[in-house]
C-alpha cells in the first residue's frame, strides 16, 4: 500500500534529523522559495537543442573539415562532371585527315650570320600492306612497343593519366601509350607533349578502336612509325638499313627494326656506334619478348645472331661538313629535350646555329693543308685509316662557332668531333692539377701542389697511396728523376700524373672533370690511378667544353649549338645555359699558366705559329690510335684530334706510319693545324695576353707575349734543347741542373749513374735499373722532402718530337 500525501500545511522532516518528540527537535528555520520545477523531457529537449547549435556553430579546425554529406555530394557532382566531359569529348572530337608528318616537309638549318647551311631532304615514306610485312617482323614490332595489343583496348587510362601529370608537372615526357595511341599521333596529330593532344589522342583512339580492325591500326602505325635515317615506315626503313624491301626482312633484322622505334638515331650502330652497348640490350629485350609471348622458339631465338645494318647513305646536299653539322645540330636538340626526335623529323622548323661560317671554313681548310693534302693512301697503307675532329668554341658565351667532322659526311658518316670511343690521353692531365689547386690538395708527404711541387718521374715508378697496384710507363720510356710539376706539364710525364691523381683523390678529381663540362656518363670514366693519363673516352666537342671552362677562369658556360628555331610565327624555347663557377679562378689560371708554358717550352710549340698567347696539352692514346691537340687563346677555344680508324670495318686502327712519319704525335699534326685555324680565325682581332690569378706559391707568369713566332718547319715536333734525360739501357745520364727549394723540400741533383731508391712514409719503393751501376738517393713520400738523385727538372729538351720513337701501347 502507497504512503499517504502528506496533509496541507505539513512540515517535512529533515531525514538527518532523528525522530523524537517536538520538544527535542531543533526549531526548523524558514527555507527560500523554490522555483517550480521542470519536466525531465522538457530538460533533454533543451540539451540537444544547444548541441545542436553547437555543431551548426562549428569553430576552429572543425570548420575545415567537410561534413560526410558534404564529401558525398562532391564524389557525385565531379563523377557527374567527368562522364559528361568524357561524353562531350566523344562526340567533338572527330578523327581528323592525315597531319602533315605524312607529308612532312624539311627542316632549314641556317649559319649566325642567316645565310643557308643546309636542308635536310625531304621525308622517305613507302606504303605497303600489312599482308607484304612478314609475320615474324609484325610480331618483333609488337614485342618492342606493346605486347597484347591484340588483347587490349585502344586506350590505357593509367599511361595517359601518368603520361599527362608528367608534362603538367615538367617531370619531362613519358609515353607508354598503346600502339593505337601513337598511330594516331603519328598520323592524325603531332609528336608536341602537351595536354591538348594527349587529351585529342585519348579520344581519337577510341573512336578509332572502335571503327577500325586491330590489323588496319597495326598497319597504319608501320606505316608512319619513324625509323631513323629519315626513313618513314617499314619499306623505307627496310632499305635504309638492309638495302632490301620489307618482305625479304629475316626475324634478326625485323628485330633491330623495332628496336630503332624506341630511340631511332640513338640505336643506329653505325651512325652512333658508341650506343651498341644499348642497341644490342634492347635488340635481345625484343627477340626475348617474342619468345615470351611464344611467337618464337627457344631453340631459333638462340641461334639468331645481331644482323649488322649497312652504311649511312646520306643525302647529297649533306656532304662536306653540312651533313656532320645537321646531325651534331639535331642531336643538341633531342639530347637537351628542346624537341624530340619524333616532332624534329616532322620538319617546317627553322633553325639558326651558331656556326660561324668564314671560321667554319678556317676549319676545314687549316685541316685540308696541314693534313688532307699530304694524305697518300695509295702509297701509304696507313693512310687509310686517318681521320681528324675539331671543335672551337667561344669561352665567353659557350656557342660552338666551327666543327670538323670528318672529311666527307658522304664518304665518312662518323662524326669525329661527337665520336665518343677514342682515349684522350694526356689531354686530361691539366684537370687532375686543377682539381689540386681547387682542394688545396697536398703530396703524401704533406707539401701543398703546386707548380713548382716537386715529384718523382722516374719510369714505371709505383704510385703509392693507392691499393691498386700501378707503375705506369712515361712516353718513350724515359725516367726524369725528380722534377717539378711544371716541368712535368711541359714534358707529358705519366708517373708525376698518376701518383698526383692518387694525391688528390682519384673521386676528386672526377668530380672537377665533371663540373668543368666532361658527361658524367662518358665511357670508361673510372676513378682509379689511370684516369690521370686518359683512359677515358669523351669526344672532342666535350674536352673543348671542359677546356673552355679553364679558359674562362673557372666559369662553365653550357656549350650551344642552337640560336634560335622558329617554325611559323613560333619560336621554340631553348634551355637555360647560365654559367656558374665550376671550380674557383685561381684553379683554373694556374693550370692556365702551366698550359702556356706547354706551348711555350713543351709539347706544344707548334702553337707558337699562330701569333697569339696560347695555353695548351698535347695527347697520344693508347696503341698510338689518336693524337690531341687541346688549346686555347684568352678568346677561343679549339681542340684537334687525329683519329686511326679502318674504313671497312670500322675498327679503331693504330697511327704508326700514317703521313710518313714514323708515329703521330698531339705536338705535331694536330698543334699545326690548330696554330692555322686560330691564326685565320683571330685575323681581325689583336693578340689578348692571359689575365691570371695564380695560387699563392705558384709560378709567375709568363712575360708578355711577342707576336709573330716563325711557324716551325713540317718535319718538326719540337723546338731545339739540351740533351734528353735517360733510356732504359743507356749509360749514365747527363748531369742536371740543381733543382729549387720547395715548400720546405730540397732536391739535390746528383748523377752516379747508379738506381735511386726513393723511401716514403708507406715504404720504400725502387727506381729503375741502369746498367751503370748501383747509386741510392732518399726520397720523402712521392716526391721526397729532402731528395737526392738523379733529377731532370730543368729539362726541357724532351717534347713533342716523337719521330725515331719506338712504337708502344701506353698514353702519352
Amino acid at each position: 500500500m502507497s504512503d499517504q500525501s502528506p496533509p496541507p500545511g505539513w512540515t517535512p522532516r529533515d531525514p538527518d534529523t532523528p525522530a523524537g518528540p517536538p520538544s527535542a527537535r531543533q526549531p526548523q528555520q524558514p527555507r527560500p522559495p523554490q522555483q517550480p520545477q521542470q519536466p525531465a523531457g522538457e530538460k533533454q529537449a533543451r540539451r540537444a537543442a544547444k548541441k545542436a547549435e553547437r555543431k551548426r556553430k562549428r569553430t576552429g579546425w572543425r570548420r575545415l573539415v567537410p561534413t560526410w554529406r558534404m564529401v558525398l555530394a562532391t564524389v557525385v557532382l565531379l563523377g557527374l562532371l567527368i562522364v559528361g566531359a568524357f561524353v562531350a569529348g566523344y562526340l567533338l572530337v572527330h578523327i581528323p585527315p592525315a597531319n602533315a608528318a605524312a607529308t612532312a616537309q624539311s627542316n632549314l638549318y641556317l649559319y649566325a650570320d642567316g645565310s643557308q647551311l643546309a636542308r635536310d631532304g625531304e621525308v622517305n615514306r613507302v606504303n605497303v600492306p600489312l599482308s607484304q610485312i612478314p609475320r615474324t617482323v609484325q610480331e618483333a614490332v609488337l614485342a618492342a612497343e606493346d605486347r597484347d595489343f591484340y588483347s587490349e583496348r585502344a586506350v590505357d587510362p593509367k599511361a595517359m593519366v601518368r603520361a599527362a601529370w608528367n608534362t603538367a608537372t615538367g617531370k619531362g615526357t613519358q609515353s607508354g601509350s598503346t600502339i593505337t595511341q601513337q598511330y594516331v599521333k603519328n598520323y592524325y596529330l603531332g609528336q608536341e607533349q602537351t595536354i591538348k593532344r594527349k587529351v585529342k589522342e585519348f579520344f581519337i583512339a577510341i573512336k578509332l578502336g572502335r571503327e577500325k580492325s586491330k590489323d588496319y591500326i597495326l598497319e597504319g602505325y608501320l606505316n608512319t612509325s619513324y625509323f631513323g635515317r629519315n626513313a618513314y615506315g617499314i619499306q623505307a626503313a627496310a632499305q635504309a638499313y638492309y638495302g632490301k624491301d620489307v618482305d625479304k626482312l629475316t626475324t634478326a633484322e625485323g628485330a633491330y627494326l623495332a628496336t630503332l622505334l624506341n630511340s631511332p638515331s640513338a640505336f643506329d650502330v653505325v651512325a652512333h656506334p658508341q650506343s651498341r652497348d644499348r642497341a644490342l640490350a634492347r635488340w635481345n629485350y625484343v627477340l626475348d619478348g617474342m619468345v615470351k609471348k611464344q611467337w618464337l622458339p627457344a631453340a631459333e631465338r638462340a641461334a639468331i645472331r645481331f644482323p649488322e645494318p649497312g652504311k649511312v647513305r646520306p643525302a647529297a646536299g649533306l656532304s662536306g661538313q653540312r651533313g656532320y653539322l645537321v646531325e651534331a645540330v639535331k642531336d643538341y636538340i633531342v639530347d637537351h629535350k628542346i624537341l624530340d626526335e619524333k616532332t624534329l623529323a616532322e620538319g617546317g622548323y627553322r633553325i639558326t646555329t651558331t656556326i660561324d661560317k668564314s671560321r667554319e671554313n678556317a676549319f676545314v681548310e687549316a685541316v685540308d693543308e696541314k693534313m688532307v693534302s699530304k694524305l697518300d693512301p695509295e702509297k701509304r697503307k696507313a693512310d687509310r685509316v686517318v681521320r681528324a675532329g675539331g671543335v672551337s668554341i667561344d669561352p665567353a658565351t659557350g656557342k660552338v662557332v666551327a666543327m670538323y667532322g670528318g672529311i666527307d659526311y658522304t664518304k665518312q658518316y662518323v662524326n669525329n668531333a661527337t665520336r665518343h670511343d677514342y682515349q684522350v690521353a694526356s689531354t686530361f692531365k691539366p684537370f687532375v692539377f686543377a682539381s689540386a689547386v681547387e682542394n688545396d690538395s697536398h703530396t703524401q708527404d704533406g707539401r701543398l701542389i703546386t707548380p713548382n711541387t716537386v715529384y718523382n718521374g722516374d719510369n714505371k715508378r709505383r704510385v703509392v697511396g693507392t691499393r691498386t697496384p700501378y707503375a705506369p710507363e712515361n712516353e718513350g720510356q724515359i725516367s726524369y728523376g725528380n722534377i717539378s710539376v711544371n716541368t712535368a706539364t711541359d714534358l707529358s710525364v705519366n708517373a708525376v700524373f698518376a701518383q698526383m691523381v692518387v694525391d688528390v683523390g682519384t673521386a676528386k678529381v672526377k668530380k672537377t672533370a665533371i663540373d668543368l663540362g666532361i658527361p658524367e656518363n662518358t665511357p670508361n670514366f673510372d676513378a682509379g690511378p689511370a684516369m690521370a693519363l686518359g683512359t677515358m673516352q669523351a669526344s672532342v666537342l666535350d674536352m673543348t667544353q671542359a677546356y673552355a671552362t679553364l679558359a674562362d677562369h673557372g666559369r662553365h658556360t653550357p656549350y650551344t649549338l642552337v640560336e634560335k628555331i622558329e617554325k611559323g610565327d613560333d619560336e621554340v624555347h631553348l634551355p637555360d645555359r647560365t654559367p656558374r663557377q665550376a671550380v674557383s679562378r685561381e684553379a683554373a689560371d694556374t693550370t692556365t699558366s702551366m698550359l702556356v708554358s706547354v706551348v711555350d717550352n713543351g709539347t706544344g710549340t707548334a702553337a707558337l705559329a699562330a701569333g697569339h698567347p696560347a695555353a695548351g696539352k698535347t695527347g697520344t692514346g693508347e696503341l698510338d690510335r689518336s693524337a690531341w691537340f687541346a688549346a686555347y687563346t684568352p678568346d677561343l677555344v679549339t681542340v684537334v684530334s687525329m683519329m686511326g680508324q679502318d674504313p671497312d670495318t670500322g675498327a679503331l686502327e693504330s697511327l704508326y706510319g700514317a703521313l710518313g712519319e714514323a708515329r703521330i704525335g698531339g705536338g705535331g699534326y694536330p698543334a699545326r693545324i690548330w696554330a692555322q685555324y686560330t691564326k685565320s680565325a683571330l685575323e681581325n682581332s689583336d693578340p689578348l695576353d692571359f689575365d691570371l690569378d695564380l695560387q699563392p706559391g705558384a709560378a709567375p707568369p709568363p712575360p708578355p707575349f711577342v707576336p709573330g713566332s716563325p711557324e716551325p718547319s713540317e718535319e718538326e715536333n719540337t723546338p731545339q734543347s739540351p740533351a734528353p734525360p735517360s733510356r732504359p739501357n743507356r749509360p749514365g745520364r747527363p748531369t742536371p741542373p740543381t733543382g729549387g727549394q720547395d715548400q720546405g723540400g730540397r732536391s739535390q741533383g746528383q748523377d752516379q749513374g747508379q738506381t735511386t731508391e726513393g723511401q716514403t712514409p708507406e715504404g720504400d719503393t725502387t727506381g729503375g735499373q741502369s746498367d751503370a751501376g748501383t747509386s741510392t738517393g732518399t726520397s720523402t713520400g712521392a716526391t721526397g722532402g729532402t731528395t737526392t738523385g738523379s733529377t731532370a727538372g730543368a729539362l726541357g729538351g724532351v717534347t713533342g718530337g716523337l719521330r725515331g720513337r719506338p712504337p708502344s701501347n701506353y698514353l702519352e
